[in-house]
């Protein structure tokens, strides 16, 4: 069992540098005097080990905006149970995720840490009068949430493309949303996902997605570890992603 998630006493000047965050991202997104006032409504970050769950049930009222690390975000449209498929997506730092709660309360989403993760929650019903008083906050989010979905539907819906390609674009992705520069190479490291996150997020079977990580690995484009991807060759990546 995980241990318990702790409170940061982080001050406002730890969470300074939201501009870097991914492109696209809600906190990337934001403009400087929109995230001061978001830091002025008291905002503080907590940190949940790997393997954890942030608290987004039902009865949980808050949204989280990651500040550091990846989550796996679990949905099951047709019901929970075994062999029920999934909806499975992976966020970064910069994302907002949650934000079904910003329209009902009672909505769900089973969140795994799959890394060390540093995360700002913030109660969803003071979040909506944020974006009432703010519109340029609003403007952010549904940009950002624009954003993602397009992102989503090139990685996760080609489902008649080659899974070669298909794995590419999501190793591409992970790289770009949630990769950490690797001084060796010059690409980027992503630790979190595992073979098999990448297999059921992609609805590939597991052997198929290993095909296609040893095929990156044999060109050199990819190095696979335990819960870590490391990639040499981003450019390659995305020469692949696009099906050449």
């Amino acid at each position: 069992m995980s241990s318990p998630s702790t409170v940061d006493s982080a001050r406002t000047t730890d969470l300074l540098g939201h501009e870097n965050k991914p492109e696209g991202s809600f906190l990337h997104r934001l403009e400087a005097d929109s995230w001061r006032a978001l830091l002025q409504a008291g905002l503080r970050a907590r940190t949940f080990e790997r393997d954890e769950h942030l608290p987004m049930g039902r009865g949980d009222r808050n949204i989280y905006i990651i500040w550091d690390g990846v989550v796996r975000q679990d949905r099951f449209p047709l019901g929970e149970g075994d062999n029920v498929p999934a909806v499975i997506r992976f966020r970064g730092g910069g994302q907002l995720v949650g934000e079904g709660k910003l329209i009902d309360p009672g909505s769900a989403v089973l969140t795994k840490c799959l890394t060390r993760t540093v995360a700002i929650p913030c109660g969803a019903r003071d979040f909506n009068v944020l974006l009432r008083k703010h519109a340029d906050i609003q403007l952010a989010l549904l940009r950002s949430l624009e954003d993602r979905n397009r992102s989503d539907e090139l990685v996760y819906t080609m489902a008649t493309r080659p899974p070669l390609e298909r794995t590419s674009r999501l190793l591409a992705h992970l790289a770009d949303t949630a990769g950490r520069p690797d001084p060796r190479t010059g690409g980027a490291v992503v630790s979190g996902p595992g073979q098999k996150d990448i297999a059921a997020a992609l609805q590939l079977a597991v052997s198929t997605t290993e095909n296609a990580i040893r095929t990156l690995r044999y060109h050199g484009i990819v190095e696979a570890r335990y819960r870590q991807f490391v990639v040499h060759d981003v450019d390659a990546l995305r020469h692949l992603a696009a099906g050449h």
